[in-house]
């Protein structure tokens, strides 16, 4: 599993809790990889949108400009659910090789 997929999956694991918006998701990406662009993450978001796994929606407005929204689809909770398994695969053929 690659690096792009699974900061996917982690956007995914996130919209699975929740709607949430791409500030949002990003900080919570960049708490684990920090090196990560952030064009990189609105991209994936673009793509997850595209692909039809999301769907976005604009959120209340406050004292900001109304902030954009996304959403999982019924694709979406299968794509999650897909490289939620890929990813419990390789974290076990990892293990089995003593990485840890």
């Amino acid at each position: 599993m690659l690096k792009k997929e699974l900061i996917e999956l982690c956007l995914l694991h996130l919209l699975e809790a929740q709607d949430q918006y791409g500030y949002e998701m990003l900080s919570r990406v960049h708490t684990i990889f920090p090196d990560v662009n952030e064009s990189a993450v609105y991209a994936l978001l673009r793509g997850l949108k595209k692909d039809g796994f999301a769907e976005t929606y604009q959120g209340q407005t406050s004292a900001g400009p109304a902030r954009k929204y996304y959403r999982l689809t019924g694709s979406g909770k299968e794509r999650y659910q897909a490289l939620s398994a890929q990813w419990r695969q390789l974290a076990e053929a990892m293990r089995e090789m003593g990485v840890e």
